[in-house]
């Protein structure tokens, strides 16, 4: 076995190990949480009888180590329950949002990555000029912007006061654009951050000067040269924030009515449905370990030199 192959196995090992780590977690805080599922399921004029037998249908009344068991070993055979509002399999829930989640955390990711990674790329090119200053300017309103007041905004404008694009739901194809741009404001500013960051670092070398005094055009040095150096750092970033932008689109499809994962989980939430907000967490932590193991397989292929 070789030695990236190696690191990839102990890494998912290690992975699985945190997965673990995580579903303990994420059980016992729902647990803890003051308040009664089972009578916020059946309602404020539920008799105690209704209630008793909501909770023994949940089975809330066994020991945390004897629900955590049954979650354990379901979980293991890839059932994670029946949603407590539905009466459906969380999967099955997961399965009919998960993919709306995961166009929009692309979309934003590719806007992100190519509008951030460009920015960076200028603004290091020019710097300390006027451009330069502005990008900088640009990429911190648009990291200190909370989600939720951009995306507000941006609906006041484009789809109030011009009625250009959809306001919220996905029925039209331009439903996504206000999500994604949304979403993808603070990866954008975050990857031109750090790319102007990486690249200021890779403009003073030897190389570059070398490749300069061989003819090359100004282009190729820069892209070529310059970027792929240093693309290392950039490339953890961008899947960092993908990961992020799962998460984070909690908050962006509950502005614009996006039926995604993100939304389930904060009705969930609302509703104490514990089942699927186990399941929608542990997809998020399953997506960041995934990422992770990906990363380190992808800077073998971006730069050579990196051997495990």
């Amino acid at each position: 076995m070789t030695g990236t192959a190696a690191h990839i196995v102990r890494t998912l090992l290690l992975s699985l190990i945190t997965l673990f780590g995580v579903s303990v977690l994420i059980f016992l805080m729902l647990r803890v949480l003051p308040g009664d599922p089972a009578r916020v399921l059946a309602g404020l004029n539920a008799s105690e009888e209704q209630v008793a037998q909501i909770r023994a249908q949940l089975g809330l009344d066994d020991s945390l180590l004897s629900q955590y068991w049954h979650f354990l070993t379901n979980l293991l055979t890839g059932d994670l329950g029946l949603s407590a509002r539905t009466s459906r399999p969380v999967t099955t829930e997961i399965g009919v949002r998960l993919p709306a989640t995961l166009i929009l955390a692309v979309v934003a990711t590719v806007i992100g990555s190519v509008v951030g990674i460009a920015a960076g790329v200028i603004a290091a090119v020019r710097r300390n000029s006027v451009l330069d200053h502005v990008i900088s300017s640009v990429a911190m309103m648009g990291v200190s912007m909370p989600v939720y007041w951009l995306g507000l905004l941006l609906i006041l404008l484009f789809a109030v006061k011009l009625g250009w694009l959809p306001a919220a739901g996905s029925g039209q194809p331009l439903s996504i654009v206000l999500p994604a741009v949304t979403l993808a404001a603070f990866s954008t500013a975050l990857v031109s951050r750090m790319t102007r960051a990486s690249m200021l670092e890779v403009l003073g070398q030897d190389f570059m000067w070398t490749a300069e005094a061989k003819g090359a055009p100004p282009r190729i040095v820069i892209i070529r040269h310059g970027l792929r150096n240093a693309f290392i750092p950039i490339l953890t970033v961008i899947s960092l924030q993908f990961g992020a932008l799962l998460g984070g689109a909690v908050l962006t499809e509950t502005v614009f009515g996006w039926p995604g994962i993100g939304r389930l989980l904060v009705d969930s939430i609302a509703a104490r449905d514990f089942a699927v907000v186990q399941g929608i967490v542990l997809v998020y932590a399953a997506a960041f370990i995934l990422l992770n193991v990906i990363v380190d397989v992808l800077y073998v292929v971006v730069d050579p030199r990196i051997r495990y």
